[in-house]
């Protein structure tokens, strides 16, 4: 058994800030951040857009960023979540500038502040448009020269540790079950570990996975969620998925490649196939309409036309300064022969974000005791039916902050328990044929893609359950039979994660920002 003051379940930007601020302040404290894949790999690095932050309070204020958030949310947001994580933004967003986080600048200077949809000021703080990947590779630097820290590559949480394993036939409620760490699989040695934890931090991304079409890595399969359910804490808004409007139509690849919001926010139009514009007659705010708004309009486009695409039309921008400003971009289109001067990029919506999640309260802390989450996979109060563009950054960092705080603070009260037993996988065997583990995975994609997808109806949702049921009992006996691997795990936490927003969206029964049943 491996023992730590602090275990760490992710190693994106709520991960990484918060594992560093714990070690920085706790030089004597062991923590461990252990994530399933490569160290740098995260919803994280694939953030093209920026982080939200008001810096300017003559050209910008803080209420105008409260305002537009709260609009966003569709009133589901909590406000006083709200107002915290937006005044709270400038002082994280310094560390990151301290820890060395390069964000682009004017000639003269001054932060280059983009514009995106649903945002009223231009406040989005951007590297190019790889933010997100600038971010991680300077948080992991820091993380590395620190001594007290390990960071564990390719270790995948398998459950959480709680009376569940710890007490034989255990009946406790939310309200008394304790975690004791988690449960990891070496991915190397094909053996489960345990690592106990004083404190556990779950800041394991989104669930993107679920669906066929997807921005999301191949990694965000929904486990944190998925564990944490397991673990009976209070999993909320799962039923708000945020589509991005404008993922690159390109059928043969998975994940599929972000279109970021900033190129809209740049002065890009959408047109149908005939190359008329459209979404004036959705939104006022034309093409900076919110993400929820502009995703069914291209959805209502779609199924008028039967097209498979929209077109996002960049003719009109000076190529030297979308180049500038989209250089990642503008290389992937240049790659599948788009000339940016004379074509335009097919476009469709894809599952990007996930607005709901782990219920948290102001300081990170779940229903669970010693259990702390943060990032993609938490319902904070902040996003509330939809997500205002690049608020995520920001949310993370400010409860990575705040979790810090707390779990510190709490530290010596809390004990990790004097014995906890070994994984027991007596009566398993190496499952025969993968094929029965990634044919459930792509027909579950494919049911939510179809079912569950940006317009949702009471029929589709109950078709989606009756089928999830035979996939989840296929695969709980699998499951019970087959030695423990990454492929198993992940199709189990996804089915849980599917069969949450199917029930809660059978429980919705009013349309509120990124969910819509017609």
């Amino acid at each position: 058994m491996l023992k730590y003051d602090f275990l760490v379940i992710g190693s994106g930007i709520a991960g990484l800030s918060y594992a560093l601020k714990v070690a920085q302040k706790l030089p004597d404290a062991k923590i461990a951040i252990v994530t399933k894949s490569d160290e740098n790999e995260s919803n994280t690095k694939y953030a093209q857009g920026g982080i939200a932050v008001v810096l300017d309070q003559i050209k910008d204020s803080y209420e105008s960023h409260i305002k537009d958030t709260l609009k966003a949310g569709d009133g589901l947001c909590n406000e006083a979540i709200v107002r915290a994580v937006v005044t709270e933004g400038p002082d994280r967003f310094d560390e990151l500038v301290q820890w060395g986080v390069d964000f682009d600048k004017k000639n003269a200077g001054e932060y280059d502040f983009g514009l995106e949809g649903g945002h009223s000021k231009n406040r989005i703080l951007h590297h190019k448009d790889i933010t997100g990947a600038e971010i991680e590779k300077r948080l992991l630097r820091q993380v590395h020269m620190l001594s007290n820290v390990k960071l564990f590559s390719q270790y995948f949480a398998v459950d959480l540790i709680t009376q569940h394993q710890l007490v034989e036939d255990f009946k406790g409620t939310s309200k008394n079950i304790q975690c004791f760490g988690a449960y990891i699989f070496n991915a190397d040695t094909k053996k489960i570990e345990t690592f106990s934890a004083k404190t556990t931090m779950l800041a394991s991304g989104g669930i993107g996975q679920v669906y066929q079409n997807t921005t999301n890595p191949i990694i965000a399969t929904g486990d944190g969620i998925a564990m944490a359910y397991r673990a009976k804490a209070a999993i909320e808004n799962m039923e708000f998925i945020q589509f991005h409007p404008t993922a690159m139509y390109n059928p043969l690849e998975s994940p599929s490649f972000l279109i970021s919001e900033a190129v809209r926010g740049f002065g890009a139009l959408l047109r149908n196939k005939s190359g008329e514009t459209f979404m004036h007659l959705y939104d006022d705010r034309n093409e900076l309409a919110s993400r929820d708004i502009v995703s069914r309009a291209i959805d209502s486009e779609l199924k008028k036309s039967g097209d498979d695409f929209v077109y996002l039309d960049c003719r009109h921008i000076n190529q030297a300064d979308f180049k500038r400003h989209f250089p990642n971009i503008l290389q992937k289109v240049n790659e599948l022969g788009i000339d940016l001067a004379k074509d335009m990029i097919p476009v469709v919506p894809a599952a990007h974000y996930l607005c709901g999640g782990i219920n948290v309260d102001e300081n990170g802390q779940t229903g669970v005791k010693n259990l702390y989450a943060c990032g993609e996979c938490t319902n904070t109060g902040l996003h509330g039916a939809n997500r205002l563009a690049s608020n995520s950054l920001l949310e993370a960092l400010v409860f990575a902050h705040r979790s810090f705080v707390k779990s510190v603070e709490k530290l010596d009260e809390t004990r990790a328990p004097g014995h906890i037993p070994d994984w027991n996988e007596e009566g398993t065997s190496e499952p025969k044929e993968l094929i029965l583990i990634t044919h459930n995975r792509k027909e579950l994609q494919i049911l939510m893609n179809d079912y569950v997808g940006i317009i949702r109806t009471d029929e589709r949702l109950h078709r989606a359950a009756k089928r999830l049921h035979i996939l989840y009992e296929e695969t709980e006996d699998l499951y019970k039979k087959s030695k423990i691997s990454p492929q198993i795990i992940e199709l189990r936490n996804m089915l849980s994660v599917a069969y949450i927003i199917i029930q809660q969206s059978l429980a919705r029964k009013e349309n509120r920002g990124g969910f819509y049943k017609a």
